[in-house]
């Protein structure tokens, strides 16, 4: 029979015996649910072990040294954990320019990465008992989020990560009460939709994510009387979702004469797509770009872009995860980051100055 909370050991640690009085099994089982093994578990068994698991918070203790005192500070107060997205943005090079700026930042402070976790993995009670955790870390990134916060379960998740955590920036996304390190996508798209009108364009379609780099965009056709043209890609496919989106439009009449892509990876699908269908870059369709990952030099012809700090982003939330951790009573504040207009061969000949 299940037991009541105010029945648990009073010294505050939950061990497995209190889940397993709880959930009303052996703590055999308890152990083979937490352990994933040796023996199977019923799934109605499971399910009920993974509820008391989450009511009652119970932690494994095998970091329990980790509050030792090295120097004067908790080895702990050096730990930060890392949520991402998914496994797929670990692929992406922009992303990669992101966690090389946290991982050296996070060295060059004598700090360190403590896990590496996609959010999905979170909903596991006994993961997140075991991470998300203050005698396990003392900070939390928490990157690129918005592309999976879909219900209100995802976002009652991220509630529970603020009970659990004082110490949480975002990078790339912003969340109410939690400081964040962002660079400005709506300007970063104005940047590159007022570059192609300067070019002497019309006629421009946005292909890239349904966020705020569409207002940028919308901005630069409004103040040039332009009527938009919005084309949303798969974030998780952005070079595929680009270039069957480009095959359906140059299968229309007429295309449009430039295109402001959300990111270079909706860029490559871009020029794929052109390229196949003997559409050449940019005489007849100009593209211009935002984040300036290293193949968009590369890229025939190389490809104008806005260029988005991407290892600062990293390195600017990890500098605030530290000043947080020693000045807890901070104020939350978020920080937006500059971008730049890099001009290359892809979106045509000069026309004008920008200023």
């Amino acid at each position: 029979m299940a037991t009541n909370l105010e029945n648990l050991t009073t010294n505050g640690k939950i061990t497995q015996e209190d889940v397993a009085r709880h959930a009303g099994v052996s703590r055999g089982v308890v152990s083979y649910v937490v352990n994933n093994g040796p023996r199977q578990v019923a799934p109605e068994t499971r399910d009920r072990v993974l509820k008391a698991i989450e009511e009652l918070g119970y932690r494994p203790n095998k970091h329990a040294q980790r509050l030792m005192r090295e120097q004067g500070d908790s080895v702990v107060d050096k730990q930060f954990g890392l949520i991402l997205t998914d496994p797929m943005m670990l692929r992406r090079p922009y992303y990669g320019s992101i966690l090389s700026g946290i991982h050296k930042t996070a060295h060059a402070h004598n700090c360190h990465i403590r896990f590496m976790r996609f959010f999905d993995e979170l909903r596991n009670p006994v993961l997140f008992n075991e991470l998300v955790h203050e005698e396990e870390i003392s900070g939390l990134l928490l990157m690129s989020l918005d592309q999976v916060i879909l219900s209100e379960e995802d976002a009652q998740l991220i509630r529970l990560i603020q009970a659990r955590i004082n110490n949480i920036v975002c990078i790339e996304w912003e969340w109410e009460n939690i400081p964040s390190v962002n660079f400005n996508r709506a300007e970063a798209t104005y940047k590159a939709t007022r570059h192609l009108i300067e070019r002497g364009h019309r006629s421009i379609f946005y292909f890239g994510q349904e966020d705020n780099r569409i207002q940028g965009y919308r901005q630069a056709c409004l103040e040039h009387d332009i009527v938009p043209s919005v084309h949303y890609v798969t974030p998780q496919a952005n070079m595929a979702s680009s270039y069957d989106l480009a095959a359906n439009l140059l299968a229309q009449a007429p295309p449009p004469t430039a295109i402001t892509a959300g990111c270079d990876e909706v860029a490559v699908g871009l020029f794929k797509a052109f390229a196949d269908r003997g559409v050449r870059v940019p005489e007849d369709i100009a593209v211009a770009s935002i984040d300036n990952i290293p193949i968009a030099a590369f890229l025939t012809p190389a490809l104008t872009t806005v260029e988005v700090p991407q290892a600062d982003l990293g390195r600017m939330a990890v500098e605030m995860l530290i000043n947080r951790a020693k000045q807890p009573d901070m104020p939350v504040a978020s920080m937006l980051l500059p971008v730049k207009l890099i001009i290359r061969e892809s979106s045509g000949q000069q026309q004008k100055e920008i200023t």
